[in-house]
C-alpha cells in the first residue's frame, strides 16, 4: 500500500493485519488453538480416562504391590488387619458388651468378620480418595490425563485387597457352619455396587481433598462414626428393638449398613431376609449409580484446577 508525500516521494505503509480487530477468542479459534489444561466436554473426559484403562489398572496394581513392600510380611498384611480388627471388635463388642443379641456365635462371628472387610473397603476407598489429587500433585503438575484416572485406580486398589482378603471371609464363614451355596452369587452384585458406590465417593472426597487437604486428617474421625451407625459389630434390628420404626429403617438404608447386609444375606446361612430393610437391592442400586454419577460429574467440574495451588 503506498500513498503520494508533499515533496513528491512515495511512501510505502505496511498493508493492516488480517488479525487486526479480532477478539482473543477468535483469534485462537483461527489459528486452531485451545486453552491449556480446558476442561473437556462430559463425553470427551469418559473417551478419555477409556482410552487410559491400562494406566488405571496398571497404577492400582503397582500401588497395591508397593503398599506392604517395606514390612516382613508384605501382602499378608492385606488380610492381617482387618483380622485383627474383628478380633478387638470380638473381644469388646461380643465378649464384653455381649452386642450379638441373640445371634448364635455361628453366625456373629461371620457377621462381624464379614462386616469388618465389607466397611474396611469403603473406608479404605475413602480415605485414599481424598489424598488422591493433593498427595500425587508432582504427577497431576508433570502430566497431562484426566484426573479421575487417580480416584478410580485408588479404589479399584481397594478391591483387588478385598478380594484377595476375602478368602479369609470364605474360611470363616465355612468354619462356622455356612457352606457355599446359590446364595454366595450374589458376592458378585453386590461387589460391583459398592464398587460403584466407593468410586463416587473417592470422587466427591477427592476434590474436597484437592482444595482443603486438611480433610484428610479430619475423615477418620467422620468415618468412625459412620462405622458405629452402620452396624458394623452389630444387628440394627435387633440392637434397635423396640425403637421407632422410622429410626430403624433410615440406619438400615445407609449404604454402609445396605452393603454389608447384602453380603451377609449372601454368605451366612443363618443370617436371612428378615434382617433386610424392603427394597434392599433397589436402594443398593440406587446408592451405587446415584453417588458414582454425581461424584463423577462434580469432579469432571473442577478438572481445570487440579494441581494450579
Amino acid at each position: 500500500m503506498s500513498e503520494t508525500t508533499h515533496d513528491g516521494r512515495v511512501a510505502v505503509t505496511a498493508a493492516p493485519s488480517p488479525d487486526e480487530g479480532l477478539t482473543a477468542e477468535r483469534l485462537a479459534a483461527r489459528y486452531g488453538l485451545a486453552v491449556s489444561g480446558a476442561r473437556p466436554s462430559l463425553a470427551e473426559y469418559v473417551r478419555q480416562l477409556w482410552g487410559r484403562r491400562h494406566f488405571i489398572l496398571a497404577f492400582s496394581q503397582a500401588k497395591l504391590t508397593a503398599q506392604y513392600s517395606q514390612a516382613k510380611l508384605g501382602q499378608l498384611w492385606q488380610v492381617a488387619t482387618p483380622l485383627l480388627n474383628a478380633g478387638v471388635y470380638y473381644f469388646i463388642f461380643g465378649v464384653i458388651l455381649h452386642a450379638s443379641r441373640g445371634m448364635s456365635q455361628d453366625v456373629y462371628i461371620p457377621f462381624l468378620v464379614t462386616g469388618v472387610f465389607v466397611f474396611t473397603f469403603t473406608q479404605s476407598s475413602v480415605m485414599s480418595g481424598v489424598r488422591a489429587i493433593s498427595g500425587n500433585l508432582g504427577l497431576v503438575r508433570a502430566l497431562h490425563f484426566p484426573r479421575a484416572s487417580l480416584p478410580i485406580s485408588f479404589s479399584l486398589q481397594q478391591l483387588q485387597q478385598l478380594l484377595f482378603s476375602m478368602i479369609v471371609m470364605f474360611v470363616v464363614a465355612i468354619g462356622f457352619g455356612s457352606y457355599p451355596g446359590p446364595s454366595w452369587l450374589l458376592i458378585v452384585p453386590v461387589l460391583v455396587l459398592q464398587f460403584l458406590f466407593n468410586t463416587g465417593l473417592a470422587l466427591i472426597v477427592a476434590r474436597m481433598g484437592a482444595k482443603t487437604p486438611d480433610l484428610a486428617q479430619l475423615m477418620p474421625f467422620i468415618l468412625r462414626t459412620w462405622m458405629y451407625a452402620s452396624g458394623v459389630m452389630f444387628s440394627i434390628s435387633k440392637m434397635m428393638e423396640g425403637r421407632s420404626e422410622l429410626a430403624v429403617r433410615l440406619l438400615q438404608v445407609n449404604p454402609a449398613a445396605v452393603y454389608m447386609d447384602l453380603m451377609r444375606f449372601a454368605l451366612i446361612d443363618g443370617y436371612g431376609a428378615s434382617n433386610l430393610p424392603p427394597h434392599v437391592w433397589a436402594i443398593a442400586l440406587f446408592w451405587a449409580v446415584v453417588v458414582f454419577a454425581g461424584g463423577f460429574v462434580y469432579f469432571w467440574k473442577a478438572e481445570e484446577r487440579y494441581g494450579r495451588g
